[in-house]
């Protein structure tokens, strides 16, 4: 494989690992060229890669009414053998009410239309798209807000979402990277209400659960993230990708996190024996 990856930010940069652990070859590109990176700018050794790749995944997430990626290499890569994949967001889905939704329900009816406008026309490039919830993993998790004091509790009545742990996403992609283009979602088994998650966090470090927020009282984004009432159905990529998140609920993703920060915790505390078994 001689993957070409498109914005190296924290989900995308542990694919790269993943990739180059299994014996791959890897370029990414960054807007300063940090590190070993690619310069988003370098249109010459950018393309020079694109040319040579065997697989072409943007992690680049879309300004206003346009795609960073396709409007800059948008010829090259309709000139390119390569498999493309594209990091989309769940949120394309906008609010359904709780309802669950899998990869046949329409997109573009929430905040998120320039997300949605590029999901699309990566769709229409023969794209795999991969749609993700909300993204927690070492060192961006409810643990760390928890530990950081800037976790809170919100009154925002039955709002569920998704999420996923970071380690499946990169599994679901490396999965999905050879499979039919189309859109995949990749989310945990068990969606739930924000409140639940870190209450769940404090009860494993054994501290007391942040106070409730106002949903009035958040920014006018956090608000339009309130909005949203959604449950995200992962069967197709379990079906189709063979894929299976190895951590199915949040419960299990954040005391693997936490075991790796506080091994000391020998046994399981009352609150947290209950909340595992409902």
């Amino acid at each position: 494989m001689r993957l070409l990856i498109f914005g190296l930010g924290y989900t995308a940069s542990r694919i790269a690992g993943a990739v180059r652990a299994g014996g791959g070859a890897v370029a990414g590109t960054t807007r300063d060229g940090r590190g070993d990176s690619l310069r988003f700018e370098d249109a010459a050794a950018v393309r020079r890669w694109i040319g040579g790749a065997t697989h072409i995944l943007s992690s680049v997430p879309p300004g206003e009414g346009h795609d960073p990626v396709l409007d800059a290499y948008g010829e090259a890569l309709a000139a390119t053998g390569a498999k493309l994949a594209y990091l989309s967001s769940t949120g394309v889905y906008g609010d359904v009410g709780g309802a669950w939704v899998d990869e046949s329900a329409p997109i573009g009816t929430g905040r998120r239309k320039a997300r949605s406008e590029a999901d699309a026309a990566w769709l229409k490039r023969g794209a795999r798209v991969f749609r993700l919830p909300g993204i927690y993993g070492p060192g961006r998790s409810p643990l760390d807000k928890m530990r950081e004091g800037t976790a809170h509790r919100v009154l925002a009545g039955g709002q569920v979402f998704s999420r996923i742990h970071v380690d499946d996403i990169v599994s679901g992609v490396l999965a999905g990277l050879d499979a039919d283009a189309g859109a995949y979602n990749l989310a945990d088994d068990l969606p739930a209400g924000r409140n639940a998650v870190i209450e769940y966090a404090a009860a494993l470090l054994g501290l007391a659960p942040p106070p409730l927020v106002a949903l009035e009282a958040l920014s006018p984004t956090a608000q339009g993230f309130y909005a949203e009432n959604r449950r995200v159905a992962n069967g197709k990529a379990k079906r189709v990708l063979g894929w299976r998140p190895h951590y199915p609920t949040y419960r299990f993703g954040l005391r693997a996190l936490n075991a790796t920060t506080s091994p000391k915790m020998a046994s399981t505390p009352p609150e947290i024996a209950k909340a595992d078994q409902r």
